[in-house]
């Protein structure tokens, strides 16, 4: 579970996010690039990272 912004600091959020979504190099197997629009997900997901939403919303700009 995504810690949320009021109980975490940024650096527990930024080491979710780079747990979580971890590049694999494969990305058939994957889909993070394609599913985030070919941002890095530290990128796409800053807003989370700096604590001004939580991720379901951040997530919400990648849905199609």
């Amino acid at each position: 579970m995504a810690p949320s912004i009021t109980d975490s600091t940024r650096e527990e959020r930024l080491a979710y996010v780079r747990k979580r979504y971890v590049c694999i190099g494969d990305c058939d197997a994957c889909g993070i690039c394609a599913s985030f629009h070919g941002k890095d997900p530290e990128r796409a997901l800053a807003s989370y990272i700096d604590g001004e939403e939580e991720l379901p919303q951040a997530l919400m700009r990648y849905r199609r």
